[in-house]
């Protein structure tokens, strides 16, 4: 279908960039996205025990960073479907937020949720390594890993605390419970990641030490090297 106005001749393909272009400015900033709910609910997380606002808050913001993650990732059709289906316990873990116990349904769904996170990763690291030219959105894909990376930790800490009740300490004057639970195990993964340092909490068993050291020793290197050098290499797009 063609459209003529005097000399000149109008297709109609040209009007698609017009209608698709809410879509795209949207699909164009979804790391931005991303990073903005993953960002929320690393903030929202200390208010999750304080209130009932907060706890729903945290619940909300979680859930909606799962969905975007999805969307975020822009997977295949097959893969799709794969992460559709592991994102299912990664929801419940997050709206639910379930104690850690060594019973088979709580172990099972930390694993499925670990497994939802270490599949968003890849995918997103992926897209991140497969530009050639870094970008705005580039970078915020590298720091929207680093913050999934930290969640992914969590759920590790989760699952040895489920089979090790005794793998962390809590220091009985710096904390309100005695037995670690999803929160504890988000402060801590950061505080390691970050080599702030999880005052309060202290890893008890051998396999808590040693993924302590492992996540310590990635966060620095992932942002001395591959953070440090994305914004080296970015340069802003220049207006005609």
């Amino acid at each position: 279908m063609r459209c003529t106005i005097g000399d000149g001749v109008l297709h109609t393909s040209m009007m698609h960039p017009i209608q698709s272009q809410p879509e795209s400015a949207l699909s164009g900033h979804r790391f931005f996205l991303l990073f903005v709910f993953l960002l929320a609910t690393l903030i929202l997380f200390p208010y999750a025990e304080a209130s009932h606002f907060g706890s729903y808050a945290f619940r909300v913001i979680g859930s909606f960073a799962i969905v975007v993650s999805v969307y975020a990732a822009k997977l295949h059709r097959s893969m799709l479907i794969f992460a559709i289906v592991l994102a299912i316990p990664a929801l419940f873990e997050r709206i639910v937020l379930p104690k850690v116990n060594a019973n088979s349904f709580s172990v099972f769904n930390l694993a499925l949720t670990l497994v939802f996170d270490v599949v968003i990763v890849v995918v997103v690291f992926r897209h991140v390594l497969a530009a050639k030219q870094p970008t705005s959105e580039t970078i915020f894909g590298a720091l929207c890993v680093y913050l999934l990376v930290g969640f992914s930790f969590a759920s590790v800490y989760g699952l040895v605390a489920a089979f090790q009740p005794n793998a962390f300490y809590l220091e009985p004057h710096a904390n309100l419970n005695n037995v670690p639970d999803r929160f504890d195990f988000i402060y801590y993964s950061f505080a390691t990641m970050t080599s702030l340092g999880a005052a309060g909490i202290t890893p008890v068993s051998s396999q808590a030490r040693s993924f302590s050291i492992l996540e310590a020793i990635l966060g620095v290197l992932y942002l001395a090297v591959l953070i440090a050098g994305l914004i080296g290499a970015y340069r802003p797009r220049s207006n005609p």
